[in-house]
This record gives C-alpha cells, structure tokens and sequence, in this order.
C-alpha cells in the first residue's frame, strides 16, 4: 500500500482548522518528501511552520527551495519575517515601494506562477477575498510604520485600500494610528472604489472616522447601519430602541431591556425625512439609503455611536452604552476607550478601580490595561501615580494614542510643563493625524508665558482641525490675554458654535464664562451678565464664575447684588483673594449708598429707618 499525497494534504488542513500545529508539522513533512517537495506542498508546509510559530524555520525553507520568485511565497516569507519584528528584510522582500502603484500592481500578478492564482487575481470578485495586492501593500505599510517611515506607511496603507477597500486592517492602521487628519481621512474615502452593494462598508468607515466634519451626517449613517433591513426611517423613529434608555426601559422584559440598552443612544434628531435627505447625500458613499443593514447589535457599530454620543458631550448616554456593550462582551476593546474615558469624565472612580484592576489581571502585557490603570488615578487626582502608569502603557504599546495623551495630561495638572511637552511633542510626532497633541503643547506654552510659541500650536491645531471648539476657546483665551478683546469675542462665539449638537454641557461652562470676562472688558455688562447666568445655571457652585458675575454688578453700581456673589465666591473657594479684597470694597459701597439714602431720607423728613 502507497501513502496517498491528497489524503496527507486533507490531513494537514485538517489539522491546522483544528488548531492543531505540531501535528500538522509533522504530516506535512511527511507530504513534502513523498512529493519530492513540490512547491504547493513546500507552501503548505511553511505555513504549518508559520502556524506553529517557527518563522525563521519557514524562511529557510522557502529561501533553500528557490521559491521566492512566486508573490505567494514571497508574501508569506515576509509575514514569518515581521512575526520577528526583522523589517528590513520584509522591505528587501516586498521592495520599498518605489514603482508606482499601477506598476506594482502589475508586477504582483505577473509573477504569480500558479496560472489559477493569475486568473483569480485578474478575475476576482471584490468583496469574496482580499486581493494579494492589498495584502502586500499592508505588509509593506507596517513595515515602513515599525521604521518611522510615516509618509511612506501611509501611502503603502492608502494603496492597499485603492486595490482592495475589504482590506481593513490598512484603514484601521490609517485611522486608528492617527495618521490622517478629519479632511483627509474623508477624502481618501470619497476616492476609493465601493460598489453600491458595499454601502454598508462605506458608512462603517465614515463612522469610524473622527467626528468633527460629519455633523450632520453621523446619525444618518449611525440609524442607517443599524435599522433592520426593509424597515423605513418612520419605523426607526417609533421603535423603542430609538428612545433614551430611561424611556425605552419602561414595561419590557430583561431580554428587551438589553437589547434596548444597546440601542440607548439612538437620537430622534434629525427627523427620519432629514436623516434619509444626510444619507443620501452622503458624499463618496455608493448606493442609495437602503431600509437598514441589521447591524444595530453589532458592537463596532454600537462604539461608534458611543464614541459619537462622547463627541457630543453625552458623557452619561456614551457610558450607559459602553457599560451594556461590556455586560455582553468584557472584551471588546473597541469600546473599552470610550468607556474609560467617559468614566473619567463622569468621576466615576469605583468603576474605574474595577475595570483597571479586572484587564491588569488578565491582560498584565496590554495598554490599554496600564491606561485603565491611570485613568483610574487621575479621576483620583493622584496625578504622579496615574503618569507613571500612562508612561508603562506607552512603553508597551508606543502607537496608544490615548496614554500618551494623558501622559502629557498628568504633567500638565502638576504644572510641570517641560515634562508636558514632551510627551505632547512625542504624539505629535506619533500621530500627525490628530490636533489634541499641538493642542496641549499650546496650552502649555500658555502657562510658560511663550505666547508666541502658544500661538503657533494653536494655529497649527485650528489649520488641521478648524471645528474643533475646543480650539478656538483657547484661541480666544490667548486673545484675551494679549488684550485683543474683540478677536477674542469671536473666538470664543465660534467656539459655542461649534458645539456638538448645538448645546452648551457643563464641559463648556467654561467658554461662557469666559466670553462673559470679555464682555466685560468691553463695557457690555448686561451681556456679560447674561452669559454668567447661564453659566451658573450649568454649575452653582463655580467660584470664578460668581466672582465675575459680582464684579460686573459691582462696576454697574449694584454693590448690594456684588456682595452676594462674593459671598458665594467665596463659600465655594475661600482662598480667593481677589474676591475678598473687593467684597471688602463693595460692602464699603454698600454701606456709603445705605449712608446716603439714609441722609436724604432724613433731609426729606421721612423715617429714619426703612
């Protein structure tokens, strides 16, 4: 009896579906002499090697056996070589990107040896694999991008998406890394070839994007990806599902509840006519509004909208969504930055302290573990502990864009400013896609009195990312300082403008009282008084605020209303010495106006007390 070739072949891919590597090692030696190393039987021996974690075994074997001619051994060689970080020789395999784009592409299919690969290659239907291009060009971009080559890593990642946009682990180097701004990373989506049956993918990427260009769209793709297939906007908008939490949780089994808390963020606005209207008029995004893709329990999709209800300033709503995604799946770390960073903003220590400590445990190597971690302490304002611990994240994970921000935060709470902009300085350099690094070197400069490096970085920030508020709040606070009252009145004004969903949260409580020290400055007190109001009807107890409430009372001539605020000013903050030197002042205006009337009631023979 013979050993019979395609019974051992069977055997090996057998073993390698069930995990089993050192048993598919060994049947696909076996293979590979009885066939006289053959080169597809050479290829499925390297990958058991591959499977099993022998890359430089694999290597070795492709190179001895003269196969590298071939852009499938070629590939896989340089996969076994990037799973030992050896870069170098991934690029000396995989070339350095030098020909064009079209050339390349070429090149890969002309090298195929293996005429049903050809044919594949230049007959493949988009959407059933991944075309062998894009793959290369991957490979290529993280090649270029564990080099500090950035430019080079994402025009290899831009390529990889060109030839196949399915390819989406190069869309999520783009974009989770950083490396493209809001503009361009909405550009380079408008540019690649979907289908109009590939809507779907189209809007999940746009969703992915960073937010501050897509307003008026995001619900609009948010409900479109989530709405059943063959239901229509009216029916979103009268589901339970579309409702707040607290609302959509009203006579419902536990199965619906959770089901429903999946759905908490689903936002009535725009009205379902509007939302079809943003939809359609998607640019880049194929196809027409479809009657929904049955995606609304699909947790990249539920991140999104969480990320986008964070966006929004929804910090409760976001938190409410990331706490049901993580009942369900404690894993899934796409929502687990969302998640953290609402907590963080919501004060929630408790939660932080158990998620942090429940990832340490069994995820002791990840970042994402180690920034739970400082999370937790700077919601504790323990800020020496929480950088210690944003720095082991960085140190794990150099591409978490997330600890190296709160690294540079944890510094810049302590007001130690050269620590500060260096770490800033780093994730500018790590992520030239994002704003939020040139943002934080501007306010440090800021506190360093360098007004003219401050305004660099804050122009910088604002060219690479105009609708942020947050911005031009800065620009506007730096306006102010070098006295340029009116510039400062736009900024500041552009700022609540450009404020998710068009509402002032306590998060931006801050911007109006601010806009009010400038109406001030500009003799405009009944403004000034206006916008401390409203700031004060966001938060009771900000001594700032009262103290610029009673100032502005007091240069109008109502000492009496400026007493009162500064009373207030200082219960909340009794170190406050400009507030106490001028309730010194006001009491004493008080007491000469109550001294004057009392003279002029005397003169007039009223009463003496009233």
């Amino acid at each position: 009896m013979h050993m019979d070739p395609d019974q051992l072949r069977s055997l090996v891919q057998d073993c390698i579906a069930k995990h089993l590597y050192s048993t598919a090692v060994f049947y696909a030696d076996k293979l590979v002499t009885l066939t006289q190393y053959a080169p597809g039987d050479v290829y499925l021996v390297a990958q058991t090697y591959f499977v099993s974690g022998q890359h430089r075994r694999a290597v070795m074997l492709l190179k001895h056996h003269g196969l590298m001619e071939d852009v499938r051994f070629r590939y896989l060689a340089a996969k076994c070589l990037a799973a030992v970080d050896d870069w170098d020789e991934v690029l000396a395999l995989l070339g350095d990107g030098e020909l064009d784009d079209d050339e390349l592409q070429d090149a890969v299919v002309c090298e195929l040896d293996d005429d049903e690969l050809q044919d594949a290659q230049q007959q493949r239907q988009p959407g059933l694999d991944v075309s062998t291009y894009a793959a290369v060009c991957l490979l290529r971009g993280k090649a270029f991008e564990a080099l500090d080559n950035r430019q080079r890593a994402i025009a290899c990642y831009t390529s990889a998406l060109h030839a196949d946009p399915f390819c989406q682990e190069a869309f999520a180097a783009l974009v989770d890394n950083h490396m493209l701004s809001n503009s361009e990373e909405l550009a380079l989506l408008g540019s690649l070839p979907f289908r109009p049956q590939d809507r779907w993918l189209a809007l999940l990427y746009r969703a992915q994007c960073k937010k501050y260009l897509q307003h008026e769209h995001m619900e609009a793709q948010l409900q479109e990806l989530q709405q059943q297939p063959g239901s229509s906007g009216d029916d979103m908008a009268t589901d339970p599902t579309s409702m707040p939490a607290d609302a959509a949780l009203n006579d419902t089994t536990p199965q619906q509840q959770q089901q429903q808390q999946q759905q908490a963020g689903m936002d009535s606005t725009p009205s379902p006519p509007q939302d079809a209207a943003a939809a359609a008029a998607l640019p880049g995004v194929p196809g027409t509004p479809s009657g929904g893709y049955g995606l609304g329990s699909n947790p990249d999709v539920l991140a999104c909208r969480a990320d986008w209800l964070f966006h929004l300033g929804r910090y409760e709503d976001a938190y409410q969504l990331t706490s049901s995604i993580l009942s369900q799946d404690p894993y899934a770390t796409q929502a687990l930055s969302t998640h953290l960073a609402a907590a963080l903003q919501l004060g929630k220590k408790n939660e932080l302290f158990l998620r942090a400590h429940k990832l340490v445990e069994e995820y002791p190597s990840s970042a994402q573990a180690w920034f739970g971690v400082g999370c937790y302490y700077m919601a504790s304002r323990q800020f020496e502990q929480a950088r210690r611990f944003f720095a082991k994240a960085t140190q794990l994970d150099k591409h978490n864009a997330h600890a190296w921000i709160g690294f540079g935060h944890a510094f810049a709470e302590q007001d130690e400013s050269d620590q500060a902009l260096a770490a800033y300085r780093a994730a500018a350099r790590l992520f030239p896609g994002l704003h939020t690094p040139l943002l934080g070197m501007g306010c440090a400069y800021q506190r360093m009195n360098n007004l003219h490096l401050c305004e660099r970085c804050f122009l910088q920030a604002h060219a690479m990312c105009p609708h942020d508020p947050a911005v031009a709040h800065e620009l506007g606070v730096l306006a102010y300082r070098n006295r340029q009252y009116e510039a400062a009145a736009g900024w500041l004004t552009r700022a609540l403008e450009l404020l998710p969903g068009g509402k002032v949260t306590r998060a931006w409580q801050a911007t109006l009282v601010n806009l009010g020290h400038v109406m001030r400055k500009q003799q405009r007190y009944s403004r000034a008084i206006q916008l401390y109001e409203q700031a004060l009807s966001l938060s009771q107890h900000d001594a700032g605020c009262h103290a610029g409430l009673a100032y502005t009372h007091q240069l109008m001539g109502s000492s009496g209303a400026a007493v009162e605020h500064y009373h207030k000013a200082l219960a909340s903050r009794p170190d406050d010495a400009f507030a106490a030197e001028m309730l010194g002042l006001a009491l004493q205006e008080e007491c000469a106006r109550f001294g004057m009337e009392l003279e002029t009631a005397e003169q007039q023979g009223g009463p003496a007390f009233f």
